[in-house]
């Protein structure tokens, strides 16, 4: 599975971070952005339910 987050539409609510850390962070300028491009299967669930919580649905989950 593979995670990018849309710049232009995040607002940087920090949602996903607190879903989970271990994929997404807060960059310099205050969005999300994926640590990793190749989201590891334990954490599969847990980014897509980043991107379901994501108000801005900036999230792209693709498989």
């Amino acid at each position: 599975m593979k995670v990018i987050v849309n710049q232009d539409a995040c607002i940087g609510c920090g949602a996903c971070c607190a879903i989970c850390d271990e994929v997404f962070e807060i960059d310099e300028e205050g969005l999300s952005v994926a640590k990793v491009e190749e989201v590891p299967s334990n954490l599969e669930e847990s980014v897509k339910d980043a991107a379901d919580s994501c108000p801005t649905s900036a999230i792209e989950v693709s498989e």
